[in-house]
């Protein structure tokens, strides 16, 4: 297994890894992809904290993303291919290359919108609220992202321009045909590019920290519901996405002057934000649904939270979800008890005291 070298040229700067892919056997292991998994593998555990206090069976987070995360990462890479077409369509291109994953290129945004729609889907199989599940989402998504950008420092790549802050980053010159191993100089060293460079990844790392910070205190603090939350990630997740990408110098498409990205990061915000400010309705809890005989059925009704610590307290279910009606939607899937909440009249409720399995989120 080859060892990660860094090569410092200045004391006040951040080093870069020389290798991001490492032999075990025949089998590569890549940087890139394990820091992919790791990232799914955490949005996994939060995601399944916040639905487990919501209401949601345990097994329910790994049957929603044993379909969202290949959608996800499907959409991920026809958004960059679509974005990025000179590398794989243009003169001198490799079209096969847009299967190789493991070398970068994932478009957040086709991300989002495959893992939505695979979401979606297992949201229809399980009867769940797919506006639940995307609230409870809203943390563990960016997350992951952080995550992931890990995987762009081991590739030496997503950097601005050259600068002289402390925090500037050494960037390799990695080889062409030894891929995720940077080039050797003369002395057998690894080759470094000239200068410092914003370390853009990492801003972008920090930001998302950042907001799943915001989005859980505030969600926390006002119990978004119906989406708002989701809502909340993606404005803020592309305030951030915004200014960042314009400091990158990797090619893009432009338009206007501008690169794709931010482009789409402003558009994705304006609709977020529209959504997030006319979107009403509470913060939405799950019970099991049932059949006329008050047996379990497929599918969750959804509840206000004061329905649920009512379920929770005594078993007391809301008339639309009682014995004999089923909660039952004409289409075969689970309907909200009433078509708009009630704001829960007992907001400032702590769930823990309550008697449930259930963890905080």
């Amino acid at each position: 297994m080859g060892a990660v070298v860094f090569w410092p040229v200045n004391l006040a700067s951040i080093p870069s890894p020389s290798t991001a892919v490492w032999q075990l056997g025949p089998v590569p292991l890549r940087a890139y992809a394990l820091c992919i998994i790791a990232g799914i593998v955490l949005a996994c555990i939060v995601t399944d904290r916040r639905m487990r206090s919501r209401g949601a069976p345990p097994w329910a987070v790994l049957d929603i993303a044993v379909w969202a995360v290949p959608f996800g990462i499907v959409g991920a890479r026809i958004y960059h291919v679509l974005t990025s077409p000179d590398a794989y369509f243009g003169q001198g291109g490799d079209l096969v290359k847009a299967l190789y994953i493991w070398e970068g290129g994932l478009g957040i945004w086709g991300g989002v919108a495959g893992g939505a729609v695979g979401a979606w889907l297992a949201c229809r199989q399980l009867g769940m609220s797919f506006s639940f599940v995307a609230d409870c989402i809203a943390v563990g998504l960016p997350l992951a992202q952080a995550v992931g950008r890990l995987g762009n420092w081991f590739n030496n790549e997503l950097f601005g321009g050259k600068t002289d802050l402390p925090w500037g980053l050494q960037v390799h010159v990695m080889s062409d045909t030894q891929p995720g191993q940077a080039m050797l100089g003369p002395d057998g060293e690894p080759e470094l590019r000239e200068g410092l460079y914003h370390p853009t990844f990492l801003y972008e790392l920090l930001w998302n920290l950042g907001v799943a910070g915001v989005v859980y205190a505030l969600d926390k603090r006002f119990k978004f519901g119906r989406g708002r939350a989701f809502a909340l990630y993606v404005m803020l997740y592309t305030l951030g996405r915004g200014w960042i990408e314009a400091m990158r110098t990797d090619t893009a498409t432009m338009i206007g002057g501008m690169r794709l990205n931010v482009w789409t990061s402003i558009i994705v915000f304006l609709g977020a934000a529209a959504f997030f400010f006319l979107r009403k309705g509470p913060q939405e809890f799950l019970i099991p649904n049932i059949d006329a005989d008050g047996e379990p059925a497929k599918g969750f009704i959804t509840v206000t939270e004061a329905q649920y610590q009512a379920f929770l307290a005594d078993g007391t279910r809301p008339d639309a979800a009682a014995a004999g009606d089923g909660g039952e939607a004409g289409d075969g899937t689970p309907k909200a008890v009433t078509d708009e909440f009630d704001d829960p009249s007992d907001e400032g409720s702590d769930l823990s005291a309550q008697k449930t399995t259930s963890t905080k989120d």
